[in-house]
């Protein structure tokens, strides 16, 4: 009986060990398995992602001008790139590239933040804007499995570079601040009518009572097949997009229960 308990006892020393070896495995390194995952998913999002930068097409200029576009005209531009852009591509699908430095992110971005779609890496929510629209534009990623690529948003700092690649340009955003709010805070979703970037994480770690949201205004634009213009702000606004762009997106299309549109459910860490 003795020797029973005594193995018994010693079983559950090495499982907890186990367990507790795990948990930091995780912690510093994100969870191995599931990264593969995203890393297969991300090999098969790049070679849709450069069908889909081949395939676009700038839309056709209605009036030809022999003087230069003004910077008000270049961002018109722009927005009407975005608008039909984000009417084009497919929920799911690869819609771009983000580069972070200070978390070390380099990976294609997807359209959507329903739970598959976040396993193969960090999603722009449907409701939100495409960059160069002049609106928000709301990126969630995990934080502790799939790639974990948002593992350490709470070391972002102000000035910090962000770079999202489209088909019709390249942005470059700066960080401005953080904030941290209850998981079932949907006005972060809204857009306060101007061009910024929302980089939302689970917070805190291993956790999912709060949503970590970093954010970044845009400092320049580099157009596809034209010459980089700022987009920081001082200038000359951005016309913003029809209300269908800012309107959020029915729940039942981010698979996630009614009341949390846009957000992972309370029991479920990123």
């Amino acid at each position: 009986m003795r020797g029973s308990l005594r193995a018994f006892g010693t079983l559950l020393v090495v499982v907890g060990l186990g367990v507790l070896g795990w948990a930091v495995l995780v912690w510093q390194w994100e969870d191995p398995f599931t990264s593969v995952y995203t890393a297969l998913e991300q090999r098969g999002l790049e070679s849709e992602y450069e069908r889909e930068r081949k395939r676009f097409r700038p839309a056709p200029r209605t009036r030809v001008s022999p003087r230069a576009p003004t910077l008000t005209e270049k961002r018109r531009t722009l927005a009407q790139e975005a608008r039909r852009y984000a009417r084009r591509v497919e929920p799911g699908a690869a819609i771009g590239r983000i580069v972070v430095p200070r978390l070390g992110v380099d990976m294609l971005m997807v359209n959507g933040t329903d739970s598959a779609t976040l396993k193969r890496g960090p999603g722009r929510y449907l409701g939100s804007a495409m960059p160069g629209a002049g609106e928000l534009v709301y990126i969630a990623g995990h934080r502790t499995t799939y790639a974990a690529p948002f593992s350490r948003i709470e070391t972002l700092r102000t000035g910090d570079r962000v770079t999202i690649e489209v088909p019709y340009g390249r942005f470059e955003y700066r960080v401005v601040g953080h904030t941290v709010v209850p998981a079932t805070a949907l006005r972060v979703l809204r857009s306060r009518g101007r061009e910024e970037i929302a980089l939302q994480a689970c917070h805190p770690r291993f956790f999912a009572t709060e949503r970590y949201i970093a954010y970044a205004r845009p400092v320049s634009v580099l157009p596809r097949g034209g010459s980089a213009f700022s987009l920081a702000e001082g200038n000359v606004p951005v016309p913003t997009g029809p209300p269908s762009l800012r309107r959020a997106v029915p729940e039942q299309r981010l698979g996630l229960p009614p009341g949390r549109a846009g957000l992972r459910p309370r029991n479920s860490a990123l």
